[in-house]
């Protein structure tokens, strides 16, 4: 329903400005940018589109062969001791933990559509355990901030849409979109712990957080230290060696389990190519709304706001060019990802705004779509303070995206 009433306000905004420029500056020529961005944007969202197919179909089939070959048991094993403490309301061993796991491991390696339906079963799973049908619980609060968080260890996605666009290192945002992402995930997980009273404190708890804090810090120092024309070849590098590391042992566990490797992998390319067609008219939609927008000249307007409000402390105001994917990315993810693209094929795939933009678009996932989608599914009415904790995420992790922006590519 958001995106909905968003495409429409893209429409009725740009549809208003031009005519403001037709009625008062006398611009006749508005209409003609109008009409030509409305089929050069279709055009390029059918394009991107038809370039994602292999891409998802790809990972999906991969993504299946890696559950079949036991990723998941496997992951279950590593996370189990701390997920017991984060989700004290969920009995040791239920299937829920599986599903949350299958999720989350989704959501890390950037395959955005596979996440939601095991995400949904997991929520589901949820619910079974849930004594108040309507009452969101404490653990579908921490399921739910923890998908708003959205960590991307590979965002696929972002890399696809970079490399169709023809950008020089497609990879070379691995290493912001993973610190901003992990600023998000703690600040969402600490935030929903200090409600629920959730000891953090546990030894356990403190080993798993200042370890992935470790492992991060450790990146971010790493980075530092190099020379700025370095650190794009290194995280690239560094993405593509775990990709290729990720293929290769998840065809070896799904050989170890004596899994038929190829027929696991159709069986969930076939998945993948459905939902790549799926995704065509949503993205040729937001696009066409997008360039109305931005042909009439409304985005301009609104970006010259923002940028003279920074400009009045002293700030470097580029990264302003790229707001509209944060001010999106809550609503819709297609609506960002539209964005995001719209901002590489205007200020071209390797800008510092484009970058800027698509780090913010791997830093977080759809708080009000994972809200409304995953709650509405089980019949939750009240959500009590995810929306707050949500949103507290999505704030850490797109601020953390301006700041490292800046240190990578600034």
């Amino acid at each position: 329903m958001a995106l909905n009433y968003i495409w429409i306000a893209f429409f009725l905004i740009g549809f208003l400005v031009a005519l403001g420029k037709l009625i008062f500056a006398g611009d006749t020529q508005i209409f003609n940018a109008l009409v030509d961005a409305v089929f050069s944007n279709a055009k390029t969202g059918f394009e991107i589109s038809l370039g994602l197919t292999g891409a998802l179909t790809l990972w999906m089939g991969l993504l299946k062969v890696g559950e079949k070959g036991g990723v998941v048991a496997i992951l279950g094993r590593l996370m189990g001791p701390l997920f017991v403490r984060l989700f004290p309301g969920v009995p040791k061993g239920h299937p829920a933990f599986g599903s949350i796991m299958l999720n989350l491991s989704a959501n890390m390696l950037g395959l955005d559509n596979a996440a939601t339906p095991m995400g949904l079963k997991a929520m589901k799973e949820l619910q079974d355990v849930n004594p108040d049908k309507e009452r969101a619980s404490n653990a579908q609060i921490m399921f739910l901030v923890m998908n708003a968080a959205g960590l991307t260890i590979i965002p696929v996605s972002v890399i696809v849409y970079r490399m169709q666009l023809g950008a020089a290192n497609p990879a070379d945002i691995f290493i912001p979109i993973l610190i901003s992402t992990f600023c998000a995930l703690m600040t969402g997980l600490i935030s929903v712990a200090i409600i629920q009273k959730i000891n953090l404190l546990d030894k356990i708890v403190m080993a798993y957080l200042l370890g992935m804090t470790a492992i991060i810090a450790g990146i971010i120092i790493f980075f530092s230290s190099l020379p700025k024309e370095q650190i794009s070849a290194a995280s690239t590098f560094a993405a593509n060696f775990i990709l290729i590391l990720i293929i290769v042992v998840f065809i070896v566990l799904a050989l170890l389990k004596k899994v038929n490797v190829y027929d696991a992998f159709v069986e969930g390319a076939k998945e993948g190519f459905s939902v790549a067609i799926r995704i065509i008219p949503f993205l040729v939609a937001i696009l066409v709304a997008i360039g109305i927008f931005r042909a009439s000249g409304a985005m301009d307007y609104m970006i010259a706001g923002i940028a003279r409000f920074f400009s009045w402390f002293g700030l470097d105001t580029r990264f302003t060019d790229a707001l509209p994917v944060a001010f999106m990315k809550p609503l819709s993810g297609s609506g960002a990802r539209g964005l995001m693209v719209d901002a590489m094929i205007t200020h071209g795939p390797d800008s510092f705004v484009a970058r800027v933009a698509c780090t913010m678009q791997g830093a977080t996932d759809t708080t009000f779509y994972i809200l409304a989608v995953y709650f509405g599914s089980v019949g939750i009415k009240n959500t009590r303070y995810s929306v707050g904790c949500g949103l507290l995420a999505d704030f850490a992790g797109l601020t953390a995206a301006v700041l490292v922006a800046y240190m990578f590519f600034g």
